[in-house]
């Protein structure tokens, strides 16, 4: 078992620091696939076969994110959306999607798949059905064995470890999940790892923390003044929440790319597990210095009734250590805290 080596909210770094909002975004070739499977590309371009391409399963906000850095890198990218609103609103983004029910999966979209290099999964399980893509396994795992994919990754939980009771935990810690989304999420991490070693290829399963970014943070939450779902009122009263910052995930990506290794499961959290509740002090205050007249505004708090007052208690508790993934990945963290985080976000607002 790996020592666990949670150093954060116990230091301050000076990370680097990115603004995503202006960069250009890059195009990509629009992929076509002929009823014998035989082309994948409208454009002739030489260097097509040698280039990287990556499909995304379910482009959430983490699949946005990933999408964009690598078109910006050059990479080929495609991806799937449930929603014809999301996908005029994701093409005015400059990205290639796919309308996609992997309840009801078209062989076109499926047969895709053949193209590309890489596969990102980032398709949540549902409840009564599991992962809703491993229940067309044998579909599945015939147009993968025909393609050309080298690197699979599959974004999971760190709700799968379930309530630790406060404990340190890392990669060889005993699974418990506790509510049937998280035990789906554990079930769905095997099915890939199991289709990847029957096709061949290397893969990874990602156990994120709580995922914030530009767009999606408790400095956004608190501009502008949006209730906390039920779950979110939950976690405020627990004493450790892991959360890792996008870009930060978009690093451990790539550095999979580089370095792959077969059946790895990696935490990818960042080193400081602090309570919710702290999370949004901090925001608030940054808020308050940069808008002093939002915050006066504000009657009560919208993101919960007196969120800064609850008693902690032992609900899923849990100190996620992501000492494997900064070993063996080489991650050197952009955002090690929720304090250059949130300030980064601020900073490009």
């Amino acid at each position: 078992m790996e020592v666990c080596q949670l150093s954060g909210r116990f230091f301050s770094a000076s990370p680097l620091q990115f603004n995503h909002r202006f960069r250009k975004v890059a195009t990509t070739p629009k992929f076509l696939i002929y009823a014998n499977g035989s082309s994948c590309s409208q454009t002739d371009e030489p260097d097509r076969e040698s280039r990287n391409r990556m499909f995304i399963l379910g482009m959430g906000f983490v699949g946005q994110f990933f999408a964009q850095e690598l078109l910006n890198e050059g990479w080929i990218v495609s991806g799937t959306c449930t929603s014809i609103k999301k996908r005029t609103e994701l093409e005015k983004k400059g990205l290639d999607v796919h309308l996609f029910d992997a309840n009801q999966p078209q062989m076109s979209t499926m047969n895709t798949l053949k193209c590309y290099t890489h596969l990102l999964v980032s398709i949540p399980p549902v409840v009564g059905i599991g992962d809703p893509m491993l229940q067309h396994g044998e579909i599945l795992r015939s147009v993968l064995m025909e393609g050309n994919l080298q690197w699979l990754c599959y974004l999971s939980s760190t709700s799968v470890y379930g309530d630790c009771g406060g404990a340190c935990v890392d990669e060889d810690y005993p699974t418990n999940p506790v509510n049937e989304l998280a035990k789906l999420r554990l079930a769905a991490e095997q099915g890939w790892l199991n289709l990847a070693h029957d096709i061949g290829i290397a893969a990874h399963i990602f156990r994120l923390g709580g995922i914030y970014g530009p767009g999606r943070s408790a400095v956004d939450t608190i501009i502008k003044q949006e209730p906390l779902s039920e779950s979110q009122k939950l976690r405020v009263t627990k004493q450790f929440t892991s959360r890792v910052h996008v870009a930060d995930i978009y690093q451990a990506l790539k550095a999979s790319i580089h370095m792959p290794s077969s059946r790895r499961i990696y935490n990818v959290v960042d080193d400081d597990p602090a309570p919710r509740k702290e999370v949004f002090a901090y925001a608030l205050d940054l808020v308050e210095k940069k808008w002093p007249a939002l915050i006066k505004d504000i009657a009560s708090p919208p993101w919960g009734a007196d969120p800064f007052i609850h008693k902690a208690t032992s609900r899923g508790e849990k100190r996620v250590s992501n000492a494997r993934m900064k070993k063996e990945l080489a991650i050197k963290l952009l955002h090690p805290s929720y304090e250059s985080g949130l300030q980064s976000i601020i900073d490009q607002m």
